[in-house]
């Protein structure tokens, strides 16, 4: 029993040493709909956490009330906590095309208004270097021939009210009606769908 009970101890030390030792990085996207990305986000491997927030302007007063009237400058984002040894920041980008639908201006999918727009907020040239190369690459593919998404380097990141948080999984329900009516998943399909 003392063996086990030793074991047992050891393992769960070399996983907390393991776990604490991870590289930890973040990137904030925005792609209309808070809660769609954050669901599309959490679903990668090596994600770590994904949080719905408010991007794009300096002010502070950040609420979905503000933001959602297009009172602010500010989009709904994601922040996105990963971890840099199973997932690297040109992989997340990659991930975040192809979850958006790039060919549109202040929209996503049902949602209208600069508060929808998509963007890459990068924090760094070389996060810049990387946006701009998926994007470059993307348009030279030539299956889509205008990207409207933005990449802008990151401001604050606002963190949204509590019952945003983890929308998809507390409200599963009026989540999923959400997403089909708003024909989030059909139009990404149509989109990346053409692709060889």
């Amino acid at each position: 029993m003392k063996l086990a009970a030793t074991f047992l101890t050891t393992f769960i030390l070399l996983s907390v040493i393991q776990t604490a030792s991870a590289e930890k990085a973040t990137a904030v996207f925005a792609g209309g709909c808070f809660w769609c990305l954050e669901a599309d986000f959490e679903k990668l491997p090596g994600v770590l956490t994904a949080e719905s927030g408010y991007s794009g302007d300096t002010k502070a007063t950040a609420t979905y009330e503000a933001v959602s009237s297009g009172s602010t400058k500010h989009a709904e984002s994601v922040r996105v906590t990963y971890d840099t040894e199973k997932l690297s920041y040109e992989t997340l980008v990659n991930y975040f095309w192809k979850h958006i639908d790039p060919t549109v201006k202040k929209q996503q999918f049902c949602d209208h208004g600069p508060q929808y727009r998509s963007v890459i907020f990068y924090g760094s040239p070389k996060e810049l270097d990387i946006s701009n190369a998926t994007k470059n690459a993307i348009l030279k593919d030539g299956k889509i021939s205008t990207i409207e998404t933005e990449i802008v380097g990151a401001g604050e990141f606002y963190l949204a009210e509590d019952y945003h948080q983890d929308y998809y999984k507390k409200n599963t329900i009026r989540y999923n009606f959400y997403r089909k009516s708003c024909g989030r998943d059909k139009r990404v399909k149509e989109i990346w769908s053409k692709e060889g």
